[in-house]
């Protein structure tokens, strides 16, 4: 992975990191995606339209990526109305690298040499210590939703990596990815939900366009990198988001901090170390 790739999918960890701490704002988290969404669509439309339309076959990749990130945006803000960001997103997070990983390996075929699955396991392994629950504070169904938004985070890294590649450019994918993304997911929230609810997002159209911005930039440079390095590396960088989260949760949304939190940062700086001498 070449270093200006490299630092680009850290930046894009941070910003991620920075969104996800915006579900915790005063709203319900699936309306709070559904204004952070929004903004995105706001701000890839200029782009997609200066762009123009993606070619014929690059509408079912892009279809199938929505479909996969409803999923992502249903467990993950099921898992925040149970449990803690600290929590909830290390889990998340962690268990994507190796799933991705193991599909970029086996459906793909791209190379990834002993270290490069050693960077990634360590990596995923530290973000599980950061993760792990006191005796008697595991939340079964929390946990059940975290883990399968993990999946779905390995899924939807694989066909936008692909999809990119297929088209060609991944800016013009990734933003009419993120135009056609918004309405989507608005559309679920109206299914779920009366309109009326959705009026408390007038008071967070500030940090909306916030969030909105960060999630855009964040997965936008991934979509970019994963044309330029192996899909499984760059989903493994990205998870060292967590480090960013776990100062987010402590500082910010004052969680309690845990000692374990420091043991996991170190495997993560490990796996980071090995990814980047890869």
């Amino acid at each position: 992975m070449e270093p200006s790739v490299f630092l680009a999918v850290i930046a894009a960890a941070a910003m991620h990191a920075g969104w996800n701490a915006l579900l915790k704002i005063r709203l319900d988290p699936f309306i709070a995606v559904v204004l952070i969404t929004g903004a995105c669509s706001v701000i890839a439309l200029p782009v997609a339209l200066w762009m123009g339309p993606p070619p014929a076959y690059v509408w079912p990749w892009i279809a199938g990526s929505i479909a996969v990130h409803l999923v992502y945006y249903l467990t993950l803000t099921g898992a925040y109305r149970r449990a803690d960001m600290s929590f909830v997103y290390p889990v998340a997070r962690g268990g994507s690298p190796l799933i991705t990983t193991l599909f970029s390996l086996v459906l793909l075929g791209e190379p990834i040499d002993a270290q490069g699955i050693a960077g990634v396991a360590v990596l995923a392994a530290g973000v599980l210590v950061i993760a792990w629950p006191r005796k008697g504070h595991l939340d079964i169904r929390a946990l059940v939703l975290a883990g399968s938004c993990a999946l779905s985070i390995a899924v939807y890294s694989i066909i936008d990596g692909m999809g990119a590649r297929t088209t060609g450019s991944p800016h013009l994918y990734s933003a009419w990815l993120f135009l056609m993304e918004g309405p989507c997911v608005l559309a679920v929230a109206l299914l779920r939900h009366r309109p009326a609810a959705l009026r408390p997002v007038l008071g967070f159209l500030g940090p909306g366009a916030l969030g909105g911005a960060m999630s855009l930039s964040a997965y936008w440079i991934t979509i970019w990198a994963m044309t330029k390095a192996p899909i499984g590396l760059v989903s493994a960088v990205r998870e060292s988001s967590v480090l960013f989260a776990a100062v987010i949760a402590v500082f910010l949304l004052k969680e309690p901090p845990r000692p374990s939190r420091l043991a996991g940062a170190a495997l993560i700086v490990a796996g980071l170390v090995l990814i980047k001498l890869h």
